[in-house]
């Protein structure tokens, strides 16, 4: 059997000072053969010149720079991510080294295994969060558990975009994220409500330690309300539920 191709999808938005770690840590920590897609918003962002000169002092031919082609932010750039995957696998990577990279080849083995989604969970024994606004923790915890219990969807920790996607899936789902981040648990949702195979390994999230998150936490979290009472009002009904 043939191995899937691994292409990671990175976007960023003047992460100068991260990206060099980020791409460091990649090819320390991940075995399995992938190439790089960095996704940009415009043509003065800082990582560019970074990135670029990065490609010429190593020799780089896996890495990519993609413009973002939906329009400026986080939502955009991911799915663009997603268009330039040709096939295979599609893995989402913060910029900033918040992602813990040393679980990569474990989610990769996953899909080799039959599953169509891998979610990288801060919620499971082994999973940690360290780092970041206490409150928003707090909510995306309580959100990722009481969903897991509530609807029996086979992760505690939809909410984290550091996940990986057989491209075939992403394929078939049809996003409709206006926000930003909530995309990663929208597709989780839907594929799920499709009968797709996921599971999650445990991950450590670590918040940056340079830069700005360009994380909105007032102006999203209505944003992943709405996957979560989609996936509340539209989960498979158990045999003996009343209807």
């Amino acid at each position: 059997m043939s191995l899937l191709p691994l292409q990671i999808a990175i976007p960023v938005y003047n992460e100068s000072e991260n990206i060099v770690g980020v791409l460091e840590e990649i090819e320390a920590k991940i075995s399995t053969p992938y190439c790089i897609n960095i996704i940009y918003d415009f043509e003065e962002d800082n990582t560019l010149p970074v990135v670029n000169k990065f490609i010429q002092d190593r020799g780089k031919q896996n890495i990519n720079l993609v413009k973002n082609h939906y329009g400026k932010g986080a939502l955009n750039a991911i799915k663009t991510g997603f268009e330039a995957a040709s096939d295979g696998v599609v893995l989402v990577v913060m910029a900033d080294s918040s992602d813990d990279l040393g679980v990569v080849d474990n989610m990769y083995e996953q899909i080799n295994r039959g599953y169509d989604i891998v979610c990288g969970s801060r919620y499971i024994k082994g999973g940690k969060q360290i780092g970041g606004p206490r409150f928003k923790g707090f909510l995306s915890r309580m959100a990722g558990v009481s969903l897991h219990w509530l609807t029996g969807i086979p992760t505690h920790d939809p909410t984290n975009s550091f996940k990986m996607y057989r491209k075939s899936v992403l394929d078939g789902i049809a996003i409709e994220s206006s926000g930003g981040f909530e995309i990663g648990m929208e597709i989780v949702v839907k594929a799920f409500l499709k009968g797709r195979k996921i599971t999650e390994v445990p991950a450590i999230w670590r918040d940056r330690t340079a830069g700005t998150s360009r994380f909105k936490l007032r102006q999203w979290l209505p944003k992943y309300m709405r996957w979560y009472w989609f996936a509340v009002t539209r989960r498979p009904r158990r045999k003996g539920t009343p209807k």
